[in-house]
């Protein structure tokens, strides 16, 4: 004969699961996504094979809970090819419905660049492709890795 009293807490036990999971994603605040964009860019040394440029950058937080960044990585490519990139580990904190600025240093190599550049202008191209991409670590349960990406062109008519 079957006993039926281990199939009911087994089947009690997992309509309570549901209902718990049901409650906890009704509850769950949204979570928009912040935005990052370049303030500015400072030669701090280089020669022709290697730059090293502080680059500030600022990240805005629409989201109604502050934001804990453990660090950033980024990378720059140019009509293709990866040409800068770096990382920042120094902890921060972006503010409810606020923002931050931060720096970072980057690491680029401004010739292959260049070369791209000069390439794309005997081609008498008007403009040439970029991309900046990378992860913001976020120090939040359920949310470790936030990833941006932002591609645009530059243009080339006033630098012929």
């Amino acid at each position: 004969m079957l006993n039926a009293k281990p199939l009911w807490r087994l089947s009690g036990l997992i309509g309570c699961l549901l209902c718990l999971m049901t409650a906890c994603s009704l509850l769950a605040p949204k979570f928009e996504r912040p935005t990052l964009s370049v303030v500015g860019v400072e030669l701090v040394s280089g020669n022709l094979l290697q730059q090293n440029l502080r680059v500030k950058f600022n990240i805005q937080n629409p989201n109604d809970r502050a934001l804990p960044v453990s660090g950033l990585r980024a990378s720059l490519s140019v009509g293709g090819e990866p040409v800068a990139q770096g990382q920042n580990d120094h902890a921060f904190v972006v503010p409810a419905s606020g923002n931050t600025d931060f720096d970072m240093m980057i690491t680029a190599n401004m010739a292959m660049a260049l070369l791209k550049l000069a390439n794309r202008m005997d081609q008498n191209a008007d403009s040439i492709d970029y991309d900046v991409s990378g992860t913001a670590s976020i120090d939040l349960p359920f949310l470790r890795d936030l990833p941006f990406h932002q591609a645009g062109v530059f243009s080339l008519k006033g630098m012929r």
